[in-house]
C-alpha cells in the first residue's frame, strides 16, 4: 500500500489508482533555455523514484509517466534573439543537455515527453471550449481565463484574493475583465514564433500547455500530478481551473505531490537569484551522478535540502560502503523495511537507514536499485580508487588540511579511507596506512 501526501487535502492519503492496470502520472518538466541546476534536478529524481515505487508496488500495471518539455517561452525567444538563431536551436541544445544531465543522475526517461510546440492543436481546442462555456474571452488578440467564473479557484494554494494577485505577479492590462485573469493565448509580432489561430497569429501561455497535454496523452483526470512547491501557485492552480471548467467539474488529478526546494543557505536555489550550481558543473568537478542522486534523496522530498560539500562527501562515503557490502552479488529480493519506508510517502531517510543495515548482499543490491543506486559493478565503482597511489594522494590531502587547521576535512578523508578498509596511523614521523 502506497501513501502519498496530497497537497490539495493537506494530508497523507492511501493511494488508490483509478485503474489498477493503468496508473497515470504527469510532472512539469523543463523549460529548455539554460542548463539545469541541482535544484531543477530534485523533482526529476524524486518523481523518477516515485515511478520506480509505483512499478514495484503494482508489478502488473502499466505506469504511464509523462514529463513535458516547454519549448516555447519568452525566455527562449529572448535567448534565441541574443544569439541570432531560431528558437529550435536553443530548445534542442538545452533539451539534449537536460536529458544527459538527468541521465547521469540515474533518471529514466519518461514514458511520454510531450513538447509544447507539437501540441498547439489540442491547446487551441481547449481554449475554444473554455470560451464557449463562458470561462474565457478574447481581448486585443489575447485570450484570457476569467478567474471569477470558477468559484473553486484557489483551493490548491488556499490563498485569499490579495495574496493570489500578489503571488501571480499578474500583468496589469486594460483589456482584462478582472485583475486575476490570466493569459492562455498571446499575440506574436513579426519575427516572433507563432501559430495561426482563431484569434490571430500567436503562441500559448504556459498554463494551458499542461492542461491540454494531460488531456491528450493521459485523459481528463489523472492519478498523480507532480512538481516543485513553487508551481502550486499560480501554475498548478491555473491548470486545475482550466481543466475543471473544460471538463464540467471533473478533477484534473486525484493526488497532488510537490517537492521542496534545494537551498544554498537562507534562499532557495534559483537562476533569478544567481545562486545556482548546475548539474554539469558538479559532474565536471568529478562528482559521480549516483553520489548526487543519493544527496538529493538524503532528505525527505517535501523538506528543504541544504546543498553543501559535506552532503556530497557523506553521500560518496555511504555509496563506497554500500558497494563494498553488496560486492558482486546478484540482485535478490527487495528488503521489506526499505519497500515499506518508500511506500510511506517516499520516506527516503528511513529507507536509507534501513538500507545500510541490510546484511544480505543480494537484498542490499535489490533494495538499493529500487532507489536508483548501486547501478555499477564494484570494479567499475572503485576503478582507480584504493590503489597505493590514490591512497597516498588522499593522505597528502589530509596532511595539508591538518596544516591549515581544516580538521573537518582531515576527519572526512580519514573516515572515507576507513570506510574503504584503509586504516591510518599517525606518528611524529608522519602517517602510515594499512588495510583491515
Amino acid at each position: 500500500m502506497i501513501r502519498l501526501h496530497d497537497t490539495l487535502a493537506r494530508a497523507k492519503r492511501e493511494f488508490e489508482p483509478q485503474d489498477p492496470k493503468r496508473i497515470t502520472m504527469y510532472v512539469c518538466g523543463p523549460t529548455v533555455y539554460g542548463r539545469a541546476h541541482i535544484g531543477n534536478a530534485r523533482p526529476a529524481v524524486v518523481f523518477d523514484l516515485l515511478r520506480r515505487v509505483l512499478e514495484h508496488e503494482y508489478p502488473d500495471a502499466e505506469v504511464i509517466y509523462a514529463r513535458n518539455v516547454t519549448d516555447v517561452d519568452d525566455k527562449i525567444i529572448a535567448s534565441a534573439s541574443d544569439e541570432g538563431v531560431d528558437t529550435s536551436v536553443i530548445t534542442e541544445r538545452y533539451e539534449r543537455f537536460y536529458l544527459e544531465d538527468m541521465g547521469a543522475l540515474g533518471v529514466v526517461p519518461p514514458t511520454i515527453a510531450p513538447h509544447a510546440t507539437q501540441e498547439i492543436g489540442p491547446m487551441v481546442a481547449m481554449i475554444e471550449e473554455l470560451i464557449a462555456k463562458g470561462h474565457a474571452y478574447e481581448a486585443e488578440g489575447h485570450v484570457l481565463f476569467h478567474v471569477p467564473s470558477d468559484p473553486d479557484y484557489g483551493a490548491l494554494s488556499r490563498r485569499d484574493r490579495e495574496a493570489m494577485l500578489a503571488g501571480a505577479r499578474v500583468e496589469v492590462a486594460p483589456y482584462k475583465r478582472d485583475p486575476a485573469d490570466f493569459v492562455m493565448w498571446k499575440p506574436s509580432g513579426d519575427g516572433v514564433i507563432g501559430w495561426d489561430s482563431p484569434w490571430g497569429c500567436g503562441r500559448p501561455g504556459w498554463h494551458i500547455e499542461c492542461s491540454a497535454m494531460i488531456r491528450s496523452h493521459l485523459g481528463e483526470t489523472i492519478d498523480i500530478h507532480g512538481g516543485g512547491l513553487d508551481l502550486i501557485f499560480p501554475h498548478h492552480e491555473n491548470e486545475i481551473a482550466q481543466s475543471r471548467c473544460a471538463h464540467d467539474g471533473k478533477p484534473l488529478a486525484r493526488y497532488w505531490v510537490h517537492n521542496g526546494f534545494v537551498d544554498m543557505g537562507a534562499e532557495k536555489m534559483s537562476k533569478s537569484l544567481g545562486n545556482v550550481i548546475t548539474v554539469d558543473q558538479l559532474l565536471h568537478d568529478g562528482h559521480r551522478g549516483e553520489v548526487l542522486r543519493l544527496a538529493l534523496l538524503s532528505a525527505h522530498y517535501r523538506q528543504p535540502l541544504p546543498w553543501t560539500e559535506g552532503l556530497i562527501a557523506q553521500s560518496k562515503t555511504t555509496l563506497d560502503r554500500l558497494y563494498r557490502a553488496a560486492g558482486d552479488a546478484s540482485s535478490g529480493e527487495v528488503d521489506r523495511g526499505v519497500a515499506e519506508a518508500l511506500a510511506d510517502d517516499l520516506n527516503t531517510p528511513l529507507a536509507l537507514s534501513r538500507l545500510v543495515a541490510i546484511e544480505d548482499p543480494g537484498s542490499l543490491k535489490a533494495s538499493a536499485q529500487l532507489l536508483g543506486l548501486l547501478s555499477m559493478s564494484t570494479e567499475e565503482w572503485f576503478q582507480g580508487k584504493g590503489d597505493a597511489g590514490d591512497i597516498e594522494e588522499r593522505i597528502a590531502a589530509r596532511t595539508a588540511a591538518k596544516a591549515r587547521r581544516d580538521f573537518a576535512e582531515a576527519d572526512r578523508i580519514r573516515d572515507e579511507l576507513k570506510a574503504e578498509g584503509v586504516l591510518l596511523e599517525d606518528s611524529a614521523s608522519g602517517t602510515t596506512w594499512r588495510r583491515e
